[in-house]
């Protein structure tokens, strides 16, 4: 596996599809004297279900000045995909990840993490940024393995919405 920055050559890249992930907990926040922590609530049998986010039609010329696209390449074929983009403060934001199903669990993600620490250092950035749904448990830990720490916590995100009771979690890295 190689991660790679993806040009304009393999601008096709970053629309690989998107597929189910499972939902098997929920990660729930607190902030207690100044410091945030977490608990993990598992579903029951019968809560556990499967979603796949909508796939985006993202556009490479539109986004490339601001935007870095990293791929996982098994050969040619893109298994995985990481968008960054500068953010407003001193954090880039990791506005997209995925690995392709039959890839999860083989590593792709943590070396696309670390793919990513170093854009942001080359960037002169202070680190990553990204949200995590907190009925996404397998995220929230995938971030928080991958040294991420919790930096808020957003319940107003969903109200109205067909998703209404889910909260964001923001996660932070320091390069």
């Amino acid at each position: 596996m190689e991660i790679r920055v993806i040009d304009a050559a393999h601008q096709a890249d970053i629309n690989i599809p998107n597929e189910p992930f499972t939902l098997f907990g929920r990660m729930e926040v607190s902030r207690t004297d100044g410091k945030w922590g977490h608990e993990e609530v598992l579903f029951d049998g019968e809560d556990v279900s499967e979603m796949c986010f909508p796939d985006e039609n993202y556009d490479f010329a539109a986004m490339q000045e601001d935007t870095v696209f990293l791929g996982a390449y098994d050969g040619e074929q893109c298994t995985g995909l990481a968008i960054l983009q500068d953010g407003m403060c001193r954090y880039m934001y990791l506005c997209d990840l995925k690995v392709s199903g039959a890839c999860r669990g083989r590593g792709v993600g943590h070396a696309l993490m670390e793919k990513a620490m170093e854009v942001c250092r080359a960037r002169g950035f202070r680190g990553l940024y990204t949200i995590g749904q907190d009925n996404n448990l397998g995220a929230c830990r995938f971030y928080l393995k991958t040294g991420f720490h919790i930096g808020g916590l957003d319940t107003e995100v969903y109200k109205g919405t067909r998703q209404e009771g889910k909260a964001d979690i923001l996660f932070y890295r320091d390069a």
